[in-house]
């Protein structure tokens, strides 16, 4: 029976990576649950075992149930009615058979009923749902934002929402308004305290809200009258079940069909507030975003993954000129970009996902007990790591997603181009991917500053310290030239001290330094397994050595004069 996790080897050697041994003993904190729950694993190899089991599962409801409702999924689409959403009727068989495996509150502790599992396995299973249906893992995989409740909400809030959310319901959160798109700070949905009440009472409108029906909601409002900027907005919970927001419609969009888009209106709606005032968009929708964009890097994963599966399969079976396409230059020219990219972007997102679960688990100690000295540098080290790998591993895994489908519509030919074939779907679905939760252009904004603060380099020169085999050293060779050039030019920006031209070269630093960690990190895969990462290691080396070349030359070349040919070529510039 097929497995979209066992299916794929590369899964489980990132699910057994090194740095696991330390996320599970701080995860698990020294296996005190197996006295008290009798799922609770007793030693490192359980908890190991337990990971492996839960990602079959669903590998296995992936493969089967989610793959053979997708089709539906996209054709149907949720029904707007009245107010209301009602799913497609795959989309509900999805989330019983999820619900019913027990894959909901994955990562809550199991006194809520949840698994208790670290950000990795949970972050692979997002990415499994994905190869098959972008669209469901848009309704699944938001169960994530009851990271943030959890985080900053209070015991009793925990205590109320949480069970809620490892029972099956499901969660979004209401950031973007109809004026407030990438600037947040522009968020006007007004929060009132009501005395008579006892609570906050919502009135506005949010837009493009996925799964803005969910049963809980976290929702960004301000609370503040007369401010006009991020500092009088305020973090809340809003629960279906009070009533007061309904569905003025949902966007006809051009991919992820089966997850609902909505216009939300709130009037009087009742909330409670989750932590601290003025703190919802400078903390809380920070750490919520995090979260979000390390999930589209998984949904990004997933559907490079199924494009891939895809384009391979058709290409094994199509004949043209007398033999199967596979074998021409051309098309396995493209299927083997496609791998690569696949591999390292992969790479990229899990060593993202380890470092945010070592970060994160501390951080939840915190809240336990004051951490030892060297534990408060572990998760300084780690938070910092986290930080700068997030919009890298958002940003590159949905260009490459992007990419990925692009590509394997074209070895499909004319069959890409009609609705029968698969690929259309991942073609469609992938486009989102570079654009919500912060455009790959935001991303670079995020990412700018570990160019120019070193961080990056310093990451690829101590990757450069590891011991790799003989067929593998020329391309440490590559990777070490390409941090060189990063080097260069981050030195030829910064000496020039003009913000204009730091902004027009920010995202070919920053594509620089991606491509390079992505090529150590995918020489480390290779020389623990080449027997799955080898050939990749060596196409994707030839693909971003010129890449980087590319990048270096654009920065390298670029002028006052320059920089002014492409300002005057936008006539609204020139208005300006």
């Amino acid at each position: 029976m097929a497995n979209c996790y066992s299916d794929h080897e590369e899964l489980k050697f990132e699910l057994n990576h090194p740095l696991m041994k330390r996320i599970v003993e701080l995860k698990e904190r020294n296996f005190a649950d197996k006295d008290k729950f009798d799922y609770a694993p007793l030693d490192y190899a359980d908890t190991m075992d337990s990971y492996d089991r839960v990602l079959d599962i669903v590998g296995e409801i992936t493969a089967t149930t989610i793959a053979d409702n997708a089709e539906g999924v996209d054709l149907e689409g949720p029904h707007h009615e009245g107010d209301r959403v009602r799913y497609a009727s795959g989309t509900e068989a999805n989330l019983q058979a999820m619900v019913s495996a027990g894959m909901n509150g994955m990562t809550m502790p199991r006194r809520f009923g949840g698994l208790n599992f670290s950000i990795t396995p949970y972050t692979m299973c997002a990415e499994i749902v994905a190869a098959k249906d972008a669209g469901f893992g848009n309704i699944w995989s938001l169960q994530d934002c009851i990271e943030t409740l959890y985080e900053f909400g209070n015991e009793d809030q925990h205590s109320r929402f949480i069970p809620r959310v490892c029972a099956g319901e499901t969660m979004s959160m209401d950031l973007t308004e109809p004026d407030a798109g990438s600037d947040l700070q522009r968020v006007m949905l007004k929060a009132t305290y009501s005395e008579e009440k006892g609570c906050w009472l919502l009135n506005g409108v949010k837009r493009f809200i996925t799964n803005g029906d969910a049963d809980i909601h976290l929702v960004l409002a301000r609370s503040e009258e007369g401010t006009t900027d991020g500092r009088g907005l305020s973090m809340f919970i809003y629960d279906k079940r009070q009533g007061g927001v309904n569905v003025r419609r949902i966007e006809n969009k051009m991919g992820i069909h089966g997850s609902p888009t909505c216009e939300l209106v709130y009037k009087n709606a009742h909330a409670e507030l989750c932590g601290d005032r003025k703190l919802g968009l400078i903390k809380y929708v920070m750490a919520l975003m995090n979260g979000a964009r390390l999930g589209i890097a998984a949904q990004s994963v997933g559907i490079s993954q199924g494009a891939y599966d895809e384009a391979l399969s058709y290409a094994k079976d199509r004949e043209q000129f007398g033999k199967k396409i596979i074998n021409f230059p051309a098309v396995y020219d493209m299927l083997a970009l496609m791998k690569a990219k696949l591999d390292a972007g992969r790479a990229l997102l899990y060593q993202c996902s380890r470092y945010v679960d070592i970060y994160k688990a501390l951080e939840d100690i915190a809240r336990e007990r004051k951490l030892e000295p060297e534990e408060r540098k572990e998760q300084k080290t780690f938070a910092k790591l986290a930080d700068s790998l997030t919009p890298l591993a958002k940003g590159m895994n949905s260009e490459y997603a992007n990419q990925n489908t692009y590509d394997g519509i074209q070895i499909l030919g004319g069959s890409g181009f009609m609705m029968d074939y698969a690929l259309q779907r991942y073609y469609r679905d992938a486009r989102i991917t570079s654009i919500y939760e912060g455009t790959t252009q935001l991303q670079v904004v995020a990412a700018i500053r570990y160019v120019t603060n070193g961080s990056y380099l310093a990451q690829c020169r101590e990757f450069e310290t590891a011991q790799l085999s003989a067929d593998l050293q020329p391309l440490q060779t590559i990777a070490k030239t390409m941090a060189d050039k990063l080097e260069e030019a981050t030195a030829k920006v910064k000496e020039a001290a003009d913000q204009e031209l730091h902004d027009i070269c920010a995202r070919h630093l920053v594509e620089i330094a991606a491509d390079t960690i992505m090529l150590h990190l995918l020489l480390y895969n290779a020389n623990e397994r080449p027997d799955l990462f080898a050939k990749s290691a060596h196409v994707y080396a030839n693909h971003v050595v010129a890449e980087v070349a590319k990048h270096h030359a654009f920065i390298m070349n670029m002028t006052p004069e320059q920089l002014a040919y492409y300002r005057q070529t936008v006539p609204a510039a020139e208005a300006e």
